[in-house]
């Protein structure tokens, strides 16, 4: 039987991975911790397994004399708004936040990391395989993010090869779906949030700028095979999401089309904002032969939109 921690397990997609680990019938006890900065309690609400534990606390200072089997770091806000809003506590969460839960992994643990296609900055090249090296500016708004991921992952990646870390790495391309905070600030949230509340849609530049966009139910089905169902000894990283890529303005009208033609206006582009984001999928097919990303984003769209209407509360937006 296993002990496993999630730090970050009320984010969005944390909570849905601990909904997982909770099916399997070879774990003692799960231990959430997070500081709720962009998490939600009310994302975990839902569970009354007794093997359950909740801690409110930053991780990089969690303390316990336990020791896990399994350890997941999800400890980072993911979305732009957030993370250039507080950079330091950004590269905190991930950099620190890994040092913090290597020493909370018993001897030949297993180590799982999300990172982020971010890894790879504004891409030259599409699809992006994970042996692209990225094109990223280590002094632009978006680096603290960025970078504390591609640091955190060098630092894994080293303990792999100089003390054998049993390790998991994930690249995540544009997550979305239930959970999602209405203040996340990423294109589907907002969008869905705006127009709910009778406000125009907000694009940014053009719209052209294309993305992966990859429904949480699929993307955790494959951090699931990835991180422990699936035989296989391949270390990482790995791409995950969806490689059908479609624009941020089309995404915009799809939303709009939902809410009976809300509106969409155009601002300004966000500094240095990716024109592209699509995986290569080639190393997930040999590794997870027959993970792919089932749910078309029209379908995800309007499942997100549901879950938004069900608990919608207007006051409650940021």
């Amino acid at each position: 039987m296993k002990k496993i921690l999630i730090a970050g397990g009320a984010g969005f997609i944390g909570s849905h991975l601990c909904d997982r680990l909770l099916d399997r019938d070879d774990v003692e006890k799960c231990v959430v911790v997070d500081n709720l900065w962009t998490g939600l309690k009310e994302n975990l609400d839902h569970i009354r397994d007794p093997r359950f534990v909740f801690k409110k606390s930053d991780i990089e200072t969690f303390r316990t004399s336990e020791r896990f089997d399994e350890v997941y770091h999800l400890a980072s806000p993911a979305s732009p708004p957030w993370y250039m809003a507080e950079p330091k506590r950004t590269i905190s969460a991930n950099l620190m936040g890994a040092f913090r839960l290597l020493d909370l992994l018993v001897d030949n643990g297993r180590f799982c990391f999300t990172s982020t296609s971010e890894v790879y900055g504004d891409p030259l090249v599409s699809p992006q395989p994970e042996s692209y090296r990225g094109s990223v500016d280590c002094t632009g708004p978006r680096s603290s993010y960025d970078e504390s991921k591609r640091c955190t992952e060098a630092l894994l990646f080293e303990m792999q090869r100089t003390k054998g870390l049993d390790v998991r790495v994930v690249r995540l391309f544009n997550v979305y779906g239930p959970r999602t905070r209405r203040d996340d600030g990423r294109a589907v949230s907002n969008f869905l949030t705006q127009a709910l509340s009778g406000q125009p849609i907000t694009v940014y530049g053009t719209g052209d700028q294309s993305r992966s966009w990859g429904y949480v139910d699929d993307i955790v089905d494959g951090l699931e095979r990835f991180f422990w169902r699936s035989p296989h000894d391949y270390r990482g990283p790995l791409n995950v999401g969806n490689e059908r890529e479609i624009s941020v303005l089309d995404v915009a009208k799809y939303v709009s089309s939902l809410t009976g033609g809300t509106p969409i206006v155009h601002k300004p582009p966000v500094p240095q904002d990716p024109t592209n984001r699509r995986p290569d999928l080639t190393i997930a097919r040999r590794v997870l032969p027959g993970w792919e990303c089932k749910v078309p984003y029209e379908e995800g769209v309007r499942r997100t939109l549901d879950w938004f209407q069900e608990g919608w509360k207007p006051s409650a937006v940021a």
